[in-house]
């Protein structure tokens, strides 16, 4: 049995396929990069995450300049936490970026950015192709330092009509500064759980409408005025405390590194 807290010091990499115990994998060259800067050599263990579940542990077997293999001994498959999805904002990129690894680190199940009205007006922004690769290895990188067995489902941009047809059914909550006291709901949730952040300047009137009428609760963090990324940071925080890490709503104890 392979643990996330017993196994925290190891170096990790996140593997782009399912693994199982007796295999050989191949990592490729910035895996390769990162042994050798931490002066890993054959025979070092190492953990294995594949973002969908499973969590290992092996050993390097040859480490070259463009790739290195290991010798995969011991493979647990984790459950995913109850689902806590998240609808962004598309905003600026650097923050978005931040949010991703936090994010990550929470166990949000899905990140589906919106492009709000206000969002057309802020540069840089993080959209696009490039962006979302970005976003992908920012993702791999919370990861490898949390050793969580699962990443976001990451979803492109979206209108706000096709982003509330496509939210997960469940309790939903917008991040309001006009709406209820958080601690008012947080002993009523129960996954799935939707979290709606509306984007830098705020929301309009009627995408406040449009999110009410999908069923959305008004919700607010506080007195202050946040933004978006520390909005949802504490939002998915709050909700992931409530609902918990495992089906019975309990919690693992936090590690910290």
């Amino acid at each position: 049995m392979v643990g996330a807290g017993a196994a925290m010091s190891l170096p990790t990499f996140v593997l782009d396929q399912p693994f199982a115990a007796g295999e050989t994998v191949t990592l490729g060259e910035e895996a390769a990069h990162h042994m050798r800067v931490r002066r890993l050599d054959v025979g070092a263990r190492v953990g294995l995450l594949d973002g969908a579940g499973r969590r290992g542990e092996g050993m390097v077997l040859t480490l070259a300049k463009r790739h290195a293999s290991v010798q995969v001994d011991a493979v647990e498959v984790v459950d995913p936490a109850p689902a806590v999805h998240l609808l962004l904002p598309v905003g600026d990129k650097d923050r978005m970026l931040l949010l991703a690894e936090k994010v990550t680190e929470l166990e949000v199940s899905s990140w589906r950015p919106v492009i709000f009205r206000r969002s057309r007006h802020v540069t840089p922004r993080g959209e696009g192709p490039t962006f979302h690769q970005k976003v992908a290895h920012r993702i791999e990188g919370a990861l490898e330092q949390s050793r969580g067995a699962w990443a976001p489902t990451v979803f492109p941009e979206a209108t706000l009509a096709n982003a509330l047809a496509a939210a997960p059914a469940g309790t939903r909550l917008l991040m309001d500064g006009e709406g209820a006291a958080f601690d008012r709901v947080l002993g009523s949730l129960r996954a799935p759980v939707v979290v709606a952040v509306g984007p830098e300047g705020g929301l309009e009137a009627d995408e406040v409408q449009a999110f009410e009428e999908a069923g959305f609760q008004r919700v607010a963090l506080g007195r202050s005025i946040l933004r978006f990324e520390t909005a949802a940071i504490a939002a998915v925080a709050s909700v992931r405390a409530a609902v918990g890490t495992h089906a019975d709503g309990s919690v693992d104890a936090i590690s910290t590194n």
